[in-house]
C-alpha cells in the first residue's frame, strides 16, 4: 500500500469554530471548506486535520456519527513549549493544563477549543 496523504477527521459542532482556532494559535491554514466541512493543514505537521459538523448524512456509519473529543488528545511535540504555552496563552486560548513536567522527561500544556477538544504540545526534556 502506498499512502500519499493523512487526514484526521474530527466531527464537531461547529466546524469553522475549532477551525479559526487552530489557524488562530497553532498555524494551520485553511485547505479547503463547504457547508460543515473544513480541512486544514500545516507544513510540519505531516497530516490534514479536517472538522465536520456533527450529524453530516455524509459521514459513515451512521450509528457513530457522535462529536469527538472524549479522551483524545491532539498532541504536537514542538522545540520551546514555554514559549509556545505564553505565546498561545496570552492570545487567550482557554487553559486546560499549564506547563507540567512528567518524571519521565515529558514536559506538556494543554488547551481547549470552542468545542472541547484537547491540543496538547509536547516538548523531551
Amino acid at each position: 500500500m502506498k499512502i500519499t496523504d493523512t487526514a484526521l477527521s474530527l466531527n464537531v459542532a461547529d466546524p469553522a469554530a475549532s477551525a479559526e482556532f487552530a489557524t488562530t494559535h497553532f498555524g494551520f491554514t485553511e485547505a479547503m471548506s463547504a457547508d460543515g466541512f473544513v480541512s486544514l493543514a500545516h507544513p510540519d505537521a505531516g497530516f490534514n486535520v479536517v472538522f465536520l459538523r456533527t450529524g453530516l448524512g455524509t459521514f459513515k456509519p451512521a450509528s457513530i456519527a457522535g462529536p469527538a473529543g472524549q479522551g483524545m488528545l491532539i498532541a504536537f511535540v514542538v522545540d520551546d513549549l514555554d514559549a509556545e504555552y505564553s505565546r498561545i496563552a496570552a492570545a487567550g486560548a482557554t487553559v486546560v493544563t499549564a506547563p507540567e513536567t512528567e518524571p519521565w522527561g515529558e514536559r506538556y500544556c494543554q488547551f481547549t477549543d470552542p468545542n472541547g477538544l484537547v491540543w496538547q504540545l509536547v516538548q523531551w526534556v
